[in-house]
């Protein structure tokens, strides 16, 4: 079987909609690294879009999931529940940043967490309005798309969105945007449009995943923190992508002196499969009536067993620490590269949640045709990368944490053969 073969029929048999990055179809995986159909071996500096945070097919993982498989696979929590599930809410209440009394529910996508942060602080505050940011990335369904601050490829196209939700400047630094014109943002919402007292939520990544990997600088986050106590609206932390350590922190909120309300995760959370949560306080999480939030699939049991393996395996293989420690030997080669590589513009990120931006040298444009052709060389040379950012002059690098020395350093050679073929293009 070959790539080419499968591909032509995934191009009769699938939705255009679906959009592919590359046309490697998987057969197997390990760890970090990833072979495909044809025999090919890669290096995954993508995980699944910050999924496998611990690794394709940890063995504690997998043995976890396959116990649970082995009793039974889906009973729907709402009709007959299991203390897995529990002793999982207890264990993220616990964890998530926020010196108060948490409850949790769990669903299965991030853009359901997110759909459910907002309901809660909706059903809560009594108000309907929601703020979010440019370039922020929430989900595709409608609500989250509405909260996503990026119309390419998300929103072009699907008609109105949900009302009553509204976007401000996120801080970047490299584009000389700052935390005054973020807030600035708002206060001109609430003198021209929008009375903070019809405000139920500000929504906002720590780090912006899809947007370009800009975080959050602490102002930023102490400023909507006290926005939030002084109108009485709930603050929500998208979590989704930068949970489970991938920030050096089990969560990138505990990078910072205040926490969220809500939070929202999901991605690294059951290492694979699709699990997702909100943690938040608990008078906030309880506003709802029963059968107000859940869903059929919501904690299934065998992502619930697979994310108790991966909290297990973050504590046990201290993983906030490599993570820390693969992000600094990035951002060193990275700096490296840079010192002969005009077109880096920037080299940002907590943790091993890293990212370069490029532009072109001359004009300062930001250049997504050199960003793509580094993708490209990269890919040719078997590491897979992945590119970000409204204007898709970002990579960002989301190599599972647990990745071998051996196989890290041979992804940074790649890396650094990938820039160089792309400047001579």
């Amino acid at each position: 079987m070959l790539n080419a073969e499968v591909a032509k029929r995934r191009d009769t048999a699938i939705s255009r909609g679906v959009g592919m990055m590359t046309q490697i179809y998987a057969d197997r995986a390990l760890n970090s690294e990833v072979w495909d159909i044809e025999g090919n071996r890669y290096i995954d500096f993508a995980a699944g879009i910050a999924v496998v945070n611990t690794g394709h097919c940890h063995p504690k993982v997998m043995a976890a999931v396959t116990e649970q498989m082995s009793r039974f696979t889906h009973t729907c929590h709402q009709v007959l529940p299991y203390e897995s599930y529990i002793r999982l809410a207890e264990r993220l209440n616990a964890a998530v940043p926020g010196d108060f009394a948490k409850k949790t529910i769990f669903v299965t996508t991030g853009a359901e967490a997110c759909e459910n942060a907002v309901k809660i602080a909706r059903i809560a505050t009594g108000r309907n309005g929601v703020i979010a940011f440019g370039g922020a990335f929430h989900g595709r369904t409608f609500m989250g798309m509405s909260l996503t601050g990026k119309v390419e490829p998300y929103k072009k196209g699907f008609g109105a969105m949900m009302p009553d939700v509204w976007h401000v400047p996120f801080p970047q630094e490299v584009h000389n945007i700052t935390t005054d014109d973020a807030m600035a943002g708002i206060t001109k919402l609430f003198k021209a449009d929008l009375d903070p007292a019809r405000v139920a939520a500000i929504i906002f990544e720590p780090v912006q995943g899809e947007g370009g990997f800009y975080p959050a600088p602490k102002e930023l986050v102490r400023a909507i923190r006290k926005l939030c106590d002084d109108h009485g609206i709930v603050m929500i932390a998208d979590e989704v992508q930068t949970g489970f350590a991938r920030t050096g922190n089990l969560f990138a909120m505990h990078g910072y002196d205040v926490a969220a309300d809500l939070t929202t995760m999901a991605k690294g959370l059951a290492g694979g499969l699709p699990l997702a949560a909100v943690t938040g306080r608990a008078e906030l999480m309880d506003a709802a009536h029963p059968g107000g939030l859940g869903g059929t699939y919501g904690g299934n049991p065998l992502g619930i067993a697979a994310a108790n393996a991966v909290l297990d395996v973050i504590e046990q293989e201290d993983l906030c620490a490599r993570a820390n420690e693969l992000g600094g030997r990035l951002k060193q080669r990275l700096e490296a590269i840079r010192s002969v590589t005009p077109e880096i513009t920037d080299i940002r990120g907590p943790g091993f949640m890293v990212a370069v931006e490029f532009a072109n040298p001359k004009s300062h444009e930001p250049d997504a045709g050199f960003t793509g052709r580094v993708r490209t060389e990269a890919l040719k040379r078997g590491l897979i990368l992945l590119t970000c950012g409204v204007y898709g002059n970002v990579i960002r690098f989301l190599a599972p944490i647990t990745i071998p020395d051996a196989h890290f350093a041979e992804a940074m050679d790649i890396l650094e053969e990938s820039v160089t073929a792309a400047r001579v293009a």
